[in-house]
């Protein structure tokens, strides 16, 4: 099973380019949206924006989409905020929105709503998709300060799934295997980054995609 990753386009549509090639050059199946797909921008926009991916695109929304992000993409993406699904013989499951921060962002969500929002679907050696990082992983701002959500990393804890997608914290891209478990934030996609990740008899690899990629 072969996939896109993408996170935090933050409206810039001109991305879409790049993120249709490089599914295509590199065989994804199918592509992965961790949110911030508008810049505080409507349902509509999210809409417009994931319409134009060429491919199956399941989604969450970004701490900066709007609260009605689930309803707008209905019809051009799969909703994956609260929602579990079946791909490839995983099960994925997904939350969106993020912790609370400092900026008072439209999606934000206490830590035991992120955990209840995740609790019901999860099962061992899931693929986890959510916006917010575990608080620990991929989740430092350039102070040093970890921002990411205790929530999302007792869950982690709990189920240990191969791979725990997220972005939101724009410098902190990469990838972290820790106790069996592939974290991966593939970076801002309105710079230019994303990532391919194949997942082969449980084993997880994943090719991250810069801005000088083409």
């Amino acid at each position: 099973m072969k996939f896109l990753v993408f996170t935090d386009l933050h409206q810039k549509a001109s991305v879409i380019d790049k993120i249709n090639d490089m599914a295509a050059r590199k065989g994804a199946e199918f592509a992965v949206c961790l949110g911030d797909v508008t810049d505080f921008g409507t349902p509509e926009d999210a809409a417009d924006i994931l319409s134009k991916i060429n491919t199956k695109v399941y989604a969450i929304p970004g701490n900066c989409d709007p609260l009605d992000f689930a309803a707008g993409i209905s019809n051009v993406a799969i909703d994956m905020h609260g929602n579990a699904a079946e791909v490839g013989g995983y099960r994925l499951v997904g939350l969106g929105g993020s912790n609370v921060t400092i900026f008072g962002t439209p999606f934000e969500l206490e830590e035991d709503d992120l955990y209840d929002g995740l609790e019901g679907n999860c099962e061992e050696g899931m693929i986890l998709m959510t916006h917010a990082p575990s608080y620990g992983i991929l989740d430092q701002i350039p102070s040093g300060q970890s921002v990411g959500s205790p929530a999302i990393r007792e869950i982690v804890d709990k189920y240990h799934p191969i791979l725990a997608m997220s972005g939101h914290i724009h410098e902190a891209f990469g990838v972290v295997v820790s106790n069996g478990t592939t974290f991966l934030n593939p970076g801002p996609a309105k710079d230019g980054r994303m990532a391919i990740v194949t997942i082969e008899d449980g084993k997880v690899s994943v090719e991250m995609i810069g801005p000088a990629d083409h």
